[in-house]
């Protein structure tokens, strides 16, 4: 089980918390895990391990703090795929404009679009990482794309010169 589900635990430690964290956060899901071996589903550990390592970042920290980190890691991927590419190519600038939307929103509209976006995660198992059914996530994500379209379209429109701005309605730019 910890051969077949490392990475994937790991991967969601290191959005949920920072990579600072995410040993810690890995090593104490499975140690839960093995606690609670009886409790543990054979068909699909991977959703039961995600809830468990949820509960264990839920516990290292407040809301801030996580979505604080989670911030900074997502504006470090930003500048690193800046400085690797030297011509930015239309791809980079459309993952870093969805990464900076993604930083911008709350910790539980980020997790539940990259618990099926970026963790392969199904609907279902992702809706009981959540700890809510299927239709309630359905909601929420309807939700959170709302809100990522929003902060994609915010990050998108071109900033004018303060002394353009002043001088040209915007609704005239549309």
């Amino acid at each position: 089980m910890y051969r077949a589900h490392y990475r994937q635990v790991y991967a969601y430690a290191v959005a949920r918390a920072g990579r600072q964290l995410a040993d810690e956060v890995v090593a104490e899901t499975f140690l839960v895990a093995w606690r609670r071996l009886p409790a543990l589903p054979r068909a699909a550990p991977l959703p039961w391990l995600l809830a468990v390592a949820r509960n264990v970042v839920g516990e290292r920290y407040r809301a801030e703090e996580r979505r604080q980190a989670v911030a900074a890691e997502m504006r470090a991927w930003i500048t690193d795929e800046e400085l690797s590419v030297g011509d930015v190519a239309d791809g980079v600038a459309e993952r870093a404009v969805v990464l900076a939307a993604l930083a911008q929103l709350s910790d539980d509209d980020r997790e539940l679009l990259t618990l099926v976006a970026w963790h392969g995660l199904a609907p279902g198992h992702a809706a009981r990482v959540l700890g809510c059914s299927t239709a309630t996530y359905y909601v929420r994500l309807h939700r959170a794309r709302r809100h990522v379209k929003a902060a994609m379209a915010a990050a998108t429109e071109p900033e004018l010169p303060r002394s353009a701005a002043t001088l040209i309605p915007k609704e005239s730019i549309r």
